[in-house]
């Protein structure tokens, strides 16, 4: 069966038509979603939401109002569920393509999570949902989007620094239980007062009084408490803040190569561009054509070039002579053209009447 044949087919048509309504209905929702207005619209709508979410924290509003409370936020919920179903529908030629993106994933899951009868029984984890959607401000705020996914880039190396940290501290609490623990009970009595007083060290908050208390037990309290001092509070999180830095650089980066590419695919042509077969991958047949091709275009290139000196030369040989340009005809045109000949009749010894 041919191909020309298959398309008259119920079946093939009937998915043709599919195929062309889901682009249709794709371009129709990608020109809502992609719209300037339709960007101020939503997080307008989510500034409201957080808004509505610090009113709800005065008692007396909430008893008042109540009723209307609870009816903007239905309005809420049914404008960013509109939101989403249009959000899908600019997919709807490429569902994947709607998936693969986190944003996506995550508006569909705190927007389509308040649907859930255990979550709507539930007011507090409704209320951090409700919470969750003022993150959703920065899919429309480049400047927040790149701090968030640099803080999700920053993870492994944050693990990293927490377990140094956290040995760091159990080494030190451990000393100094063993050297303060009889003189100073209250913060050193045991490892877990220890970790908490170094904790707290780490910012530096109360750590004059840590030190004079430790110098009237020993002169020595000095050398604990200062290495302490430039190791947790100066070399660790000075090394957390590069990483994050070095983070923040990537992610800018990733949303520079994101825009780039979405740049690049909007200034495609509609329809498909052939593109040439490499050479690594060609058949044997394709190659040796390849090559002929090459062959030919320098072949006419030289040819062009020769052609291009052939003509240059020509016109320094025939080059008008200075008297030329005085009117007076010189002896090329004469051997051409007899009726300019000056010479004189052998006869006569006349010249030719003109």
């Amino acid at each position: 069966m041919t191909d020309d044949a298959a398309t008259h087919l119920p079946g093939s048509r009937g998915s043709r038509d599919t195929r062309t309504t889901r682009a249709a209905l794709a371009e129709r929702c990608r020109g809502v979603t992609e719209a300037r207005w339709f960007a101020v619209a939503v997080f307008t709508l989510i500034i409201a939401n957080a808004l509505v979410l610090g009113i709800e924290t005065y008692t007396g509003v909430v008893h008042r109002w109540h009723g209307q409370l609870k009816l903007v936020e239905h309005c809420f919920l049914a404008a960013f569920t509109v939101e989403i179903l249009l959000r899908a529908g600019a997919h709807a030629d490429r569902p994947r393509d709607f998936l693969r993106d986190p944003w996506n994933l995550f508006d569909l899951a705190v927007v389509f999570s308040a649907f859930l009868p255990v979550v709507r029984e539930n007011g507090t984890i409704l209320r951090l949902l409700r919470l969750a959607r003022v993150l959703r401000t920065a899919r429309f705020l480049p400047q927040l989007r790149v701090f968030l996914v640099a803080v999700g880039r920053s993870l492994p190396g944050t693990m990293s620094f927490l377990i140094v940290g956290a040995l760091l501290l159990y080494v030190y609490a451990m000393v100094g239980w063993v050297a303060f623990a009889e003189s100073d009970p209250e913060h050193f009595g045991s490892l877990g007062r220890a970790v908490l007083t170094l904790f707290l060290l780490m910012t530096l908050d109360g750590l004059g009084d840590s030190v004079r208390a430790g110098l009237e037990i020993s002169r020595w309290s000095i050398v604990y408490y200062a290495s302490y001092v430039l190791l947790a509070s100066f070399v660790l999180v000075n090394v957390l803040i590069g990483v994050v830095i070095s983070s923040l650089d990537e992610a800018r980066d990733l949303e520079r190569e994101q825009e780039e590419v979405r740049g690049a695919v909007g200034l495609l042509p509609a329809a498909p561009v052939p593109m040439p077969v490499p050479v690594s991958v060609s058949t044997p047949v394709q190659r040796a054509g390849i090559e002929a091709e090459r062959e030919l275009r320098e072949r006419i290139v030289t040819a062009r070039q020769a052609l291009d000196d052939l003509e240059a030369s020509l016109q320094r040989v025939f080059a008008p002579a200075p008297h030329e340009a005085e009117g007076i005809p010189s002896a090329l045109d004469s051997a051409l053209d007899p009726a300019l000949d000056p010479a004189p009749d052998p006869l006569t010894r006349e010249p030719h009447p003109g």
